[in-house]
C-alpha cells in the first residue's frame, strides 16, 4: 500500500511539473525579415530571414516551440534565437521563413498558439 501511495504522489508530481514546464499560450505574432537580415541576434549569430527562428522576450534562447496560426491552422516548429517583440501586445516575432509557412506575410500580424516542445 505504501508503494502505491508513493507511486501515485510521484505520478501527480510529474504531471504537475510537466504542465508547468510546457507552457501553451496564445497571442499576437508578427514577423521580421529583410531589414534585420544578417544582423546579430541575441544568440550572437547572424539573423537569417529564411531560417525557422523566432524572437521571444521570456522563452529561453535555444528552446523550440510549435507556432500555430489560429486563422488557418498552419504550424511550424521554430527555435527561439532572439529577443523581442518590442511592440506591446505581441507575444512572438517570427522570421520571414516561418511567416511564409504560417501564411501570415500579407497580414503581418496574426493570432497564434505557442507550445514549448523542447527546452
Amino acid at each position: 500500500m505504501r508503494k502505491l501511495i508513493v507511486f501515485t504522489l510521484f505520478t501527480l508530481f510529474c504531471v504537475s511539473a510537466t504542465a508547468i514546464l510546457i507552457p501553451v499560450y496564445t497571442g499576437e505574432a508578427s514577423w521580421y525579415g529583410k531589414w534585420h537580415h544578417g544582423k546579430t541576434m541575441a544568440n550572437c549569430e547572424p539573423f537569417d530571414m529564411y531560417a525557422m527562428t523566432a524572437a521571444s522576450k521570456s522563452l529561453p534562447l535555444g528552446c523550440f516551440v510549435e507556432v500555430t496560426n489560429l486563422e488557418n491552422g498552419n504550424t511550424c516548429k521554430v527555435e527561439i534565437t532572439d529577443r523581442g517583440p518590442y511592440v506591446e501586445g505581441r507575444v512572438i516575432d517570427v522570421s520571414y521563413g516561418v511567416a511564409e509557412v504560417l501564411e501570415m506575410t500579407e497580414q503581418g500580424v496574426v493570432e497564434v498558439r505557442i507550445e514549448v516542445i523542447a527546452w
